[in-house]
């Protein structure tokens, strides 16, 4: 290694810039470079359903430092004293001589350049389906500047009346948003039985119904079989069904693959998930040579497997730890990701961090369970909003293993507070008795998060015996008819009720109208209200006058995902 250490980093959107801008704080006389096979660095790539949505207009400031200042080369020279190549494409890694070859994408000039340290940062590529069509004008991506600005172009030229978003993650979610609020007639298409895999069923089939609120149109178990066109042009997508949508323009968003490549041909070591693989360091199979960002493979921390985690808050956290690393002779560590996301869906957030139910079992949790609490992120004179979360904990240590959160509220402070929690190995208990900020303005007395570690305590104890509203569903669906209570008062009964068979009988009222449930003690008898408080206290009353086998609808009305009476 020379006197002057050279650190080249390959890629210029999030982990890139992040791991060069450390790699200069930590080594003031480093040569360090950055090549970039787009126009633009440091792309705020997350912003980009906004900037198509109308949320902001100046396209600069997905690009630009929160002063304004926009972060092109000229600004990484005068400012951190880092040479920014852009409009050019590493074509090879010779890892023996150090050396990376590149071209200019514009006028075709090649060139050769010595490495002390490298860092990969090639990001990921978006996945399309394989099926005909995919070359028609009309079909696009939105994974870069390029496909922002066409979309921008669509929803400001107002030509396009129907559109189809393909997959209902969470671009496919903020896409549709922002093509709504255009006025594009909008058809969500997505292969798996729900939307946002991230949420377990019973939450995504709520977001589903907010998202049709809005007058989206949202088709689930069903996929892409073709895309159809005139003259070279989109003009409709025929789905696995047989079905054909007429649409002028298609954004798919099925996901992203690692973008591996260059990697590959360097003869690197790639995972088995596809990704780059790393250690602890960012370290690659070279020791000169790290990698960060969308295109790596990292740990989850919960199950200790490999995951890809295509997020641009990790791609910044890798980064950084990649360009100290490299910087330093490998003095920090990145020690996997707990997978926390979140979204906007129109009036709605979601977000989830941890293991859901689904995945919780698919990694081996034998003996977990979970709970839904609904009620609102502050008091009602202060005009709070639902809150709807789903936590997951280790029946046996009470560990939280994750939680999910949608509604209207303060999801993310939920989400971020869950994180933490799960960061921290904490158990449903330590939570219990959690010292949050509180006033009015803010929060409940007992925060949301603190209440569900409540309802979990209760259920792990077994004060609380809950049910889903899915198994309510099933139950009804099959046939079986276990005596339903809902204990709200009249006046709400009239507003809005599930009309599945349940019979009115206001909290206020129960104990003096004992007589009208069934004399059989060991009669399945399910309670509710809104939100299940009075549900709860309700079967606590029935159990102390003797009934055996009282079950509490977890998230009452407010988390029901299927049609009401009214």
């Amino acid at each position: 290694m020379s006197l002057k250490r050279k650190i080249i980093i390959i890629g210029g959107s999030a982990a890139g810039p992040k791991a060069a801008a450390k790699a200069r704080r930590i080594d003031n006389d480093a040569d360090v470079v950055i090549i970039q096979k787009e126009a633009d660095l440091s792309m705020a790539s997350c912003g980009y359903p906004y900037y198509v949505g109308g949320c902001f207009n100046d396209r600069n400031a997905l690009l630009a430092t929160g002063t304004g200042v926009v972060r092109n080369p000229l600004f990484y020279l005068n400012a951190k004293d880092i040479e920014a190549k852009v409009n050019t494409e590493v074509i090879a890694v010779d890892r023996k001589n150090h050396t990376v070859s590149f071209k200019n994408t514009l006028s075709g000039e090649q060139g050769m350049m010595n490495y002390d340290k490298l860092i990969i940062a090639t990001g990921a590529l978006s996945r399309l389906p394989p099926v005909p069509g995919t070359n028609l004008s009309g079909i696009t991506t939105l994974q870069s500047m390029k496909d922002a600005d066409f979309l921008r172009r669509v929803r400001d030229e107002g030509k396009i009346k129907k559109a189809v978003v393909v997959g209902g993650g969470l671009i496919g979610i903020e896409t549709c948003e922002a093509l709504q609020l255009a006025g594009i007639e909008i058809t969500v298409i997505e292969l798996l039985p729900q939307l946002l895999t991230f949420l377990d069923w019973e939450l995504a089939k709520l977001i589903e119904n907010h998202v049709r609120s809005k007058g989206a149109n949202v088709i689930t178990e069903n996929g892409i079989a073709a895309f159809l066109g005139e003259e070279g042009k989109l003009s409709a997508v025929k789905l696995q069904n047989g079905t054909e949508l007429p649409c002028e323009l298609a954004v798919v968003a099925i996901g992203v693959i690692p973008n591996v490549a260059l990697a590959r041909q360097a003869g690197l070591k790639i995972g088995e998930l596809g990704g780059i693989d790393v250690n602890e360091y960012m370290q690659t199979s070279d020791p000169d040579i790290y990698a960060a960002g969308d295109c790596v493979e990292t740990v989850n921390r919960i199950t200790g497997k490999k995951v890809l985690a295509p997020y641009g808050d990790l791609a910044n956290l890798e980064g950084r730890v990649a360009g100290e690393n490299a910087a330093s002779e490998n003095c920090v560590k990145f020690p996997g990701t707990i997978q926390t996301g979140i979204c906007k869906v129109f009036d709605y957030a979601a977000g989830a961090t941890g293991l859901s139910e689904a995945t919780a079992k698919k990694f081996g949790f034998a003996d977990i369970v979970s709970v839904i609490n609904a009620s609102p992120d502050k008091p009602g004179f202060m005009q709070g909003k639902l809150l709807i979360t789903k936590m997951v904990a280790d029946r046996k240590t009470g560990r939280v293993l994750g939680a999910q959160c949608i509604g209207p509220g303060t999801v993310a402070k939920q989400i971020a507070q869950w994180a933490m929690a799960i960061q921290g190995k904490l158990t449903v208990e330590d939570i219990t008795n959690s010292d949050l900020p509180y006033a009015p303005p803010f929060s409940l007395a007992i925060d949301h998060f603190i209440a569900t570690a409540h309802i979990m305590q209760n259920k792990i104890k077994g004060r609380l015996k809950g049910i889903t509203s899915r198994e309510v569903w099933q139950k009804v669906q099959s046939g079986e008819k276990p005596f339903l209570i809902d204990v709200r008062g009249p006046e709400e009964f009239k507003e809005m009720r599930l009309g599945i068979g349940e019979t009115l009988i206001p909290l206020g009222a129960l104990r003096k109208r004992l007589a009208e449930l069934p004399a059989d003690k060991n009669k399945e008898i399910i309670c509710y209200c809104k939100i299940s408080l009075r549900g709860y206290e309700a079967a606590l009353a029935l159990e102390g006058n003797g009934w055996k086998n009282v079950k509490v609808m977890e998230g009452g009305i407010m988390a029901w995902p299927y049609p009401r009476e009214k």
